[in-house]
């Protein structure tokens, strides 16, 4: 006997963008300038449009789109990780924005590595967007070829940059400002933990304000105040170890972001330092948790979601062709809690 074959599922309508022209009560060329986004519509069409679409189930094809329209609604962006909270921050600020103009965010990671960077920047390139974020200003050459030869509008944040388009701040002279916060209250030999400074000019640049502040007052970082260690927790507390260790410890630690400076409280707890009163913290960012620690961190406030913000409307200005501001500069504060104070006498 023979067997029976299991019937055919049926197979599911290809809804099309008639379907949704009917059901939302208006013209197919209406549905593709909502898809396309590139000829404006009223906002009462567009909601009925996307009402159908989504009541149907429809999908537009994105080839055909890309094709008719010269445009993927895709936006590419390369962090060098998402462990950092700040960029973690910027990074939901940027699909935010950019998801409610319609547009899809494809997120990379660098880990540092300006070779990786360059790869995932060449594979975003490859599978299609209308612009780009990138993280700081140090790239490969190759890199700006790319996006030139593209041209898509490219947009670079948490740095300030004279000749590219960027959305940030001055990293050294807000390390000036944190050190000078230390000077100010009498510490004098002064430690810098800083994140990794090959290809991250904002961990230089902060190493360079540390500097900076104390060569106006006269003084110097040796060599055993100085550590540079990744953005964890983990490696902030072996970083306080080694800076504990010197012939003369330092009296206060200035950190290149949050995560390190967690890392010196612990590690000052587990050596029996008492902060601020035998050791003073500083860190950089103020993340959601700085003001919950124990004590709370002093730190420098940089609007990581603000900076977000701004870059896609930088884009999303770029796409629709209106005018943009090319440099633009953001508001970072210092925030003094517990974990600093005057040294002892």
């Amino acid at each position: 006997m023979a067997a029976r074959r299991s019937p055919r599922p049926a197979q599911t309508p290809v809804i099309s963008l008639s379907d949704v022209a009917q059901r939302a009560g208006v013209s197919t060329a209406t549905v593709s300038r909502v898809i396309n986004g590139v000829v404006p519509v009223s906002e009462d069409m567009r909601q009925r449009v996307e009402a159908a679409s989504r009541a149907l189930g429809y999908i537009p094809n994105g080839v055909a789109r890309a094709l008719s329209s010269r445009r993927t609604g895709a936006i590419g962006a390369v962090v060098p990780t998402i462990e950092n909270d700040g960029f973690a921050r910027t990074v939901f600020a940027l699909q935010r924005r950019l998801h409610a103009a319609g547009h899809t965010l494809l997120l990379a990671n660098s880990d540092y590595d300006l070779g990786v960077e360059l790869d995932e920047v060449t594979r975003l390139l490859s599978q299609g967007i209308d612009g780009l974020v990138l993280i700081g200003s140090d790239h490969r050459p190759q890199l700006t070829t790319l996006v030139r030869q593209k041209r898509i509008p490219v947009v670079e944040t948490w740095t300030l940059t004279p000749d590219a388009a960027c959305v940030g701040f001055d990293n050294a002279h807000q390390a000036s400002v944190l050190t000078d916060h230390l000077l100010d209250l009498g510490h004098r030999r002064i430690a810098i933990l800083a994140g990794r400074t090959e290809h991250n000019d904002r961990a230089a640049a902060r190493v360079v304000g540390v500097r900076t502040s104390l060569a106006a007052r006269g003084l110097s970082t040796c060599a055993e105040w100085l550590t540079t260690q990744p953005y964890r927790i983990g490696e902030g507390r072996r970083g306080t170890r080694a800076l504990m260790e010197a012939a003369e410890p330092p009296t206060a630690i200035v950190c290149g972001n949050d995560q390190l400076a967690f890392g010196v409280l612990a590690e000052a707890r587990a050596l029996g330092v008492k902060v601020p009163n035998d050791l003073s913290v500083a860190g950089f960012g103020d993340s959601d948790y700085a003001e919950f620690l124990d004590p709370p961190l002093t730190t420098m406030h940089a609007p990581a979601e603000e900076i977000g913000e701004r870059a896609a409307a930088y884009l999303l200005a770029r796409l629709a062709g209106e005018p943009a501001e090319t440099m633009q500069s953001v508001e970072v504060a210092l925030i003094v809690r517990g974990s600093t104070a005057p040294p002892r006498a």
